[in-house]
């Protein structure tokens, strides 16, 4: 981890980002601790989850890691949230599947209370808001909180209602799903006063393997499809297996639907590929 944000440093890559699961494929750290691990090395690059799960962590603990991260990074923080789409993990958690939706939305009303200066507090079904959390985040109105949504109406519904930002995922929207995703976006925020200008608009879970040699990219690909039950052809445009020609059309496509930052996630060769992207695949873009 400290190689490899040193890399994306020394690269110019303006995140660095981790995400949550309790239980995964593959043994899987902590996302908070993660970054946390990185911070010394991660001078001028902003700290980002992709996503936090705060009805599995629960918004109160969560809020207080976020508070720490955005302290001691200097104010770097973008707090990214989801409800999670793991039932593994809910059950280690002890939580019902089942409720993840009213959950979350309740949990970000927690997050808003505990981490921004002058919220109102908040007493839901679930969750409350109880005595202020100590010390408070580096800024007043706390680490922007993005919140992850695949596009569905309501998920955007609850992106414009709730959020600061919208950080969708790579393979489960395409660019010209992006384009109509964030049209309706717009019409939401205006329905509340809000202007989809300068509102940031990301992807996450941004598979990446560039390489010119066919073999190789089937070969990812074809694992990807396997992990995501998907078939290799829905992935195609949507993730950056491929040419460093292929990669920088999907990031063109996606620059043109909108999409203000992606998040790589390098599915093997983790430095080569972030030097692949850098210095390949952007001067295309």
């Amino acid at each position: 981890m400290a190689s490899y944000t040193d890399r994306a440093r020394e690269l110019g890559y303006g995140f660095i980002s981790a995400n949550d699961h309790l239980v995964f494929q593959k043994p899987w750290l902590d996302g908070i601790v993660a970054l946390a691990s990185v911070i010394d090395r991660s001078d001028g690059m902003q700290l980002a989850t992709t996503l936090s799960l705060p009805v599995i962590r629960g918004p109160a603990a969560l809020a207080k890691a976020a508070a720490a991260l955005d302290i001691v990074s200097g104010g770097r923080l973008v707090l990214g949230v989801g409800p999670g789409s793991s039932e593994r993990d809910y059950e280690s958690a002890g939580l019902s599947f089942d409720e993840r939706w009213p959950r979350f939305d309740e949990s970000i009303r927690v997050l808003r209370a505990h981490l921004t200066t002058g919220a109102p507090r908040f007493e839901g079904r679930f969750y409350s808001a109880g005595p202020e959390l100590e010390p408070r985040p580096m800024r007043p109105d706390g680490p922007p909180i993005w919140i992850g949504s695949w596009g569905s109406d309501a998920g955007l519904r609850r992106v414009a209602r709730l959020a600061d930002g919208w950080l969708a995922s790579a393979y489960n929207l395409s660019p010209a799903q992006a384009n109509a995703a964030r049209a309706k976006l717009g019409i939401e925020l205006a329905k509340r006063g809000r202007r989809l200008d300068g509102f940031p608009c990301s992807l996450a879970t941004m598979w990446t393997y560039v390489t010119e040699d066919r073999r190789t990219r089937e070969t990812h690909l074809s694992a990807l499809a396997r992990m995501l039950n998907r078939s290799a052809i829905e992935l195609h445009g949507t993730v950056l297996v491929g040419s460093a020609e292929d990669c920088a059309a999907t990031l063109r496509a996606y620059a043109d639907a909108g999409i203000d930052h992606v998040f790589v996630w390098p599915v093997a060769d983790a430095q080569e590929q972030l030097e692949r992207i850098m210095l390949d695949v952007a001067p295309l873009v």
